[in-house]
């Protein structure tokens, strides 16, 4: 690999109509939580997902009902769909003859070289990428037992013997994804797989957990690998509503610089001085203006003493009082409105910015 500017150049890799790697933009995965069986409700979730920024969907196919099922689907929705595969080789193979635009395979769990290659060649006939993916739950014991232990440089070797294994099958359409529940193992293995491919990495951090512990985890390793230029697509892992993981991402990207545009919004922590439902007010906010399409930065201050000043730094703000808020612009207070209109002022002037 080579790095130009923050980004560590990748070879470049179509999925469906997007592209990756050789320093595009970093897209957002997710994965549906329906079963992929129902096309209705899966297509409805994936559209739902690509509304709130999602790029690149990936369904489980776990079944030939599943892999079948993704021909209509993909007739439904508007971005890549990644089939993933597990144990059955001919689930692979089927995904790819029903429109799949990418398939996720594990080779050491599809079973013999044979098996593998039978994919690879429908792949090829195709030319529809593989991404590799090696979690730490699932090293091989050899690898195990030589770095005495689950470790970034196994998952690191186990990766590439299986890239290598594809590329002499003479294949290369490659995206590699190499995942750990344990954070800082996962930024190393990051660390060292990047100076030794120039395939595209699909970065996550596998199993991270809930809500609140999946945030923090992915926050943080994926903060530390995209930060060092590495990292082609990202998926933030949570048990919970994949919606959940689309708003994760793009704010993780937003924060790191890698991403444009949407409305950021900035809050105080609460306080003695607060005289409004300032939680409730900001969780409103920020749901509010996900379908808005500005690149500015919203303030929502608990109290009129100290909001207009610490709203200074955003582009508009609000801040609540006793039964009445300010809308303050630029620092300064713009008008005075009701508490009960306050959040409807806001929208309006959001709406109308470049009026």
């Amino acid at each position: 690999m080579y790095t130009k500017g923050r980004r560590t150049m990748t070879k470049t890799v179509k999925i469906g109509n997007r592209i990756i790697g050789g320093g595009n933009p970093i897209l957002i995965q997710s994965m549906t939580n329906t079963k992929t069986e129902n096309v209705e409700a899966t297509a409805a979730q994936i559209n739902q997902l690509t509304a709130a920024g999602c790029d690149i969907i990936r369904c489980a196919v776990p079944t030939m009902d599943a892999a079948k099922a993704l021909k209509e689907i993909k007739k439904q929705v508007q971005i890549p769909v990644v089939a993933d595969i597990h144990f059955d080789y001919r689930l692979a193979i089927a995904a790819m003859e029903n429109g799949a635009d990418k398939i996720r395979i594990n080779p050491g769990n599809i079973g013999s070289a044979e098996r593998v290659k039978a994919v690879v060649d429908v792949a090829k006939e195709r030319n529809i990428p593989i991404r590799v993916g090696v979690n730490s739950g699932s090293l091989e014991k050899d690898l195990v037992e030589k770095y005495h232990g689950v470790t970034a440089e196994g998952l690191v070797e186990s990766a590439l013997d299986k890239v290598k294994l594809i590329e002499d099958m003479g294949y290369d359409n490659l995206v590699i994804s190499i995942k750990s529940s344990d954070v800082m193992m996962c930024v190393k293995a990051h660390e060292l797989i990047a100076s030794q491919t120039d395939h595209p990495l699909h970065v996550g951090i596998t199993e991270a957990g809930t809500i609140i512990s999946g945030n923090i985890k992915s926050a943080i390793g994926l903060g530390l690998i995209l930060h060092q230029g590495i990292g082609d697509t990202i998926r933030v892992s949570l048990t919970g509503d994949p919606l959940e993981e689309i708003k994760s991402a793009k704010l993780i990207l937003k924060t790191l610089g890698l991403r444009q545009g949407g409305v950021e919004v900035v809050s105080c922590p609460t306080c003695g001085r607060t005289q409004i439902n300032l939680i409730q007010l900001a969780n409103q906010v920020e749901n509010m203006v996900a379908d808005i399409p500005l690149d500015i930065k919203v303030a929502v201050m608990g109290c009129v003493v100290n909001g207009p000043g610490e709203a200074k730094e955003a582009d508009i703000g609000i801040a609540g009082g006793i039964g009445e808020g300010l809308i303050i612009k630029h620092g300064e207070v713009f008008k005075k409105v009701p508490e009960s209109e306050l959040l409807e002022a806001l929208r309006y002037e959001l709406l109308h910015w470049n009026e």
